[in-house]
């Protein structure tokens, strides 16, 4: 995983969440909405511009794959970002449809 100064924290609801990177008191988030009980809908990554270059994004992918893996979930990838970090990563093929 990237190493970052940071921690990437998960919220956990029943219809959806989030993971949010924090540090120096900002935040970025990757949000998802839940499908049944076997697969997420990762939408959204929103990286401030104070992260930019710092591979935020992908630490924030990292720890999304790495959850879903663990917890036995497919991932839906409508997020842009997520789409293209997929294309990037052949190795999350066992996770992100």
């Amino acid at each position: 995983m990237t190493d970052l100064p940071g921690t990437i924290d998960r919220e956990d609801g029943d219809s959806g969440g989030r993971w949010i990177y924090r540090h120096a008191g900002i935040e970025a988030e990757m949000t998802y909405s839940r499908l049944g009980q076997t697969k997420i809908i990762v939408d959204h990554t929103g990286v401030p511009d104070a992260f930019r270059g710092q591979n935020v994004g992908l630490a924030l992918a990292q720890r999304m794959v790495a959850d879903m893996r663990a917890e036995g979930l497919r991932v839906i990838a409508l997020c842009p970002f997520v789409k293209a970090q997929a294309r990037k990563h052949p190795e999350w093929a066992d996770v992100i449809e």
